[in-house]
């Protein structure tokens, strides 16, 4: 599932937040932003290389890499660390969590406002400070599902 370009408060958005890293928002970069921003499938650095490789054939993927490292220091997009799987990358900004299929992979994201402004069990500030919450839902996705007959 794909969604428009970003707009371009977006696109200043990301000016304004590497202007003040002191990195220049190159062409590679920025069609990296896009990619990122289109894509609803949680893409790893690889996909999104091959996405990219037709309209940017030198594009390294190194670049892509680096790129992706880069905007997951300032915020740009999430690094989601799967277990056992790749790392794949979320530049949904929302607060969201994610469900996996444990059979094709798949990642969807899911809402949940109830989760997100619960009261915490008091045993948490034992053990620290919560700076944000990401809920990992993990089973078999309706189509899976289809496919197994479950």
């Amino acid at each position: 599932m794909k969604t428009k370009l970003p707009n371009q408060k977006q696109i200043e958005h990301l000016k304004d937040i590497c202007n003040k890293a002191g990195i220049k928002l190159t062409h590679q970069r920025l069609a990296i932003f896009r990619e990122l921003m289109i894509s609803h499938d949680h893409p790893s650095a690889e996909i999104i290389h091959k996405r990219l490789e037709k309209s940017l054939p030198t594009l390294a993927i190194d670049t892509v890499y680096r790129t992706l490292s880069t905007f997951n220091e300032l915020g740009i997009v999430k690094k989601l660390h799967l277990k056992n799987e790749r790392t794949l990358f979320d530049a949904n900004p929302d607060q969201h969590h994610h469900f996996i299929c444990t059979r094709c992979k798949a990642v969807k994201d899911l809402y949940w406002e109830d989760f997100d402004k619960s009261t915490l069990p008091e045993s948490i500030h034992n053990i620290g400070h919560i700076q944000f919450r990401h809920l990992e839902l993990h089973g078999l996705c309706n189509r899976c599902l289809k496919e197994s007959n479950l």
